[in-house]
């Protein structure tokens, strides 16, 4: 191994959904990984727009609006701006980094968003998040998801609505190849940054899958994405990376191959 390229010889699988995946692949290929592409979510557009629609046009009517991730930033924003200008009034929070950015690219600022971890827990914990009573709060997502956040929310006096905005699915994918890279020995460590999406993958690859699956290592990012890829059989204690971004997870990997190779 050399400093120049930490992650030489190191095959990688990456499951984020087939747009988000392209950063992390080109980072890790650039420290001399190999990146292997399997995306165990897709990301498509709701059905019916009536009832987002309908939230839009009494948009100003909330306090906060709450983003959960890149995708409710990038599909709720195109779809507000089809009908109508965002609201200068209605405060705007982001549960992580990476929906704040994804909000500055569209030209909004994320008034509150945790500066250290990135959750639903961590959003809560801050002082904004605190004296909500009264206040009305829409919250950007996909179909479904962790209750925490409205619950809490709920339990400190506010009205929370969920405006559902994308959807998410199981692709349809040809696992052979995948098999084949693992076979060969090509797969040396996961990157899975969402329950879900571990819940898939563990669906996806079959029973002949499941056992090389549950052998190899697995970085995730968060407790709960540990316990859970321990109660689906996984070998190894999980690596949780201190963040989601692209850079914490690129350090986690080197760090954890410098200890395969110390």
């Amino acid at each position: 191994m050399t400093t120049s390229k930490p992650l030489k010889g190191v095959g990688v699988l990456i499951t984020r959904p087939e747009h988000q995946a392209d950063d992390l692949c080109q980072s890790i290929e650039s420290l001399g990984g190999t990146a292997i592409r399997f995306p165990v979510l897709q990301i498509e557009d709701i059905d019916d727009t009536t009832l987002f629609y309908s939230q839009i046009d009494r948009l100003d009517t909330f306090d906060i609006a709450i983003f959960i991730s890149p995708n409710a930033v990038n599909k709720a924003i195109s779809l507000v701006r089809a009908r109508k200008k965002w609201p200068d009034n209605v405060k705007i929070a982001a549960v992580g980094k990476t929906s704040a950015k994804a909000l500055d690219r569209l030209g909004l600022i994320a008034d509150i968003f945790p500066s250290k971890k990135f959750n639903s827990e961590a959003l809560l914990s801050l002082d904004e998040m605190q004296d909500v009573s009264g206040k009305n709060i829409i919250i950007f997502r996909g179909d479904g998801g962790r209750e925490l956040l409205a619950e809490t929310l709920k339990s400190r006096g506010a009205t929370v609505e969920y405006a559902e905005c994308y959807k998410r699915s199981k692709p349809k994918t040809d696992v052979s190849a995948l098999l084949k890279h693992w076979a060969r020995g090509e797969v040396n460590i996961i990157v899975t940054t969402s329950n879900e999406g571990l819940h898939n993958l563990y669906d996806m690859v079959g029973q002949l899958g499941r056992q090389w699956l549950t052998k190899s290592p697995v970085i995730v990012i968060s407790d709960r994405g540990a316990d859970l890829a321990m109660q689906l059989g996984f070998k190894h204690r999980p690596i949780v990376s201190s963040l989601a971004s692209d850079e914490a997870i690129v350090n986690t990997l080197v760090q954890w191959h410098a200890l395969q190779c110390a």
